[in-house]
Order: C-alpha cells, then structure tokens, then sequence
C-alpha cells in the first residue's frame, strides 16, 4: 500500500482542477489556484513523482466509436485463489470491450464493465468469459446510463 501523502490546500485546489479538466495550461492552472507558474508546475510534478496523481487520459465515447452496448459482468470464480486471479485480470484487462475491472468482495469475485458492438457481441463476450476454467458464473448486467462522480477529495 502506498505511504499516504500529505496534502495541503494548494495541493487539494490543484487536483481539483485537474480533475475537471486535466488539459488545463499551467499558466491557467496556477491562476485558478492563485499561485505562480512555476509553483504550479514544481507542485503538480511532485504529485505525479509521489503517486497522487497516476496520469491522464482521453475519456471516449463507447458509443461515438461504435460499442453501444455497455454491461457490468458479475463473475464469480470456482475457487478465489491468487493463481487463478493473476491469469484473469491479464486476460480480462486486455480485452478491447473492458472499460474496466473490480475485484470485489461478496458473491461475485469480479465486476467488469464492457462496453460491446450490440448484443450478439456482449453474448460471445460472455460466452468467452465462461469458457474459462476459473469461471463457475457470470451475470450480466445491462448499463442503461452513467454518470461520474465529483472530483476525488482526501479522506
């Protein structure tokens, strides 16, 4: 487990923008936060080097290129145990229908969020899920919408 790290206010104001929009200039960052550029830049590297912030991406429109079907697979493992684990996240991860993966606690092992062409390609996605030898079950949950959360504060 990561040591956690100290934030202050400057710091908490910056992850905030940048969670709202992490395309935001420096120079329009630091202004929003009411520091100069290059405290802005010295700040938001050092939460970058100490694992605060993991990186940046691109959100994309599952439908927009063409996966209009989104669900939540349910998967519950014959026998939870870390040879079978490793092998599935490495599999499932890997696959261009998976938004992303959960290990859970409860009846199911796992929640995959996937995002298919149409239908018969969510049922051949599930049929693959359940040719594998540490899959007992999966359920499947259709996603008829979602919306994100705020941006991440400190606990």
């Amino acid at each position: 487990m990561k040591e956690k790290v100290v934030l202050d206010s400057i710091d908490q104001a910056l992850l905030r923008e940048l969670q709202n929009d992490g395309r935001l200039p420096n120079k329009t960052l630091a202004q929003r936060v009411g520091v100069a550029p290059s405290t802005c830049l010295a700040r938001t590297q050092r939460l970058m080097e100490s694992g605060v912030i993991e990186g940046f991406q691109a959100q994309v429109s599952a439908a927009a290129i063409g996966r209009q079907v989104q669900a939540i697979l349910a998967v519950q493992f014959i026998a939870h145990s870390r040879p079978l684990v490793d092998p599935f996240v490495a599999w499932a991860g890997k696959r261009p229908e998976t938004r992303a993966l959960h290990h859970v606690t409860g009846a199911f092992d796992f929640l995959v969020h996937t995002a298919c062409r149409d239908t018969e390609d969510l049922r051949q996605l599930v049929l693959e899920f359940t040719a594998r030898r540490e899959v007992g079950r999966v359920e499947t949950h259709l996603v008829f919408g979602s919306w994100p959360g705020g941006p991440l504060t400190p606990g």
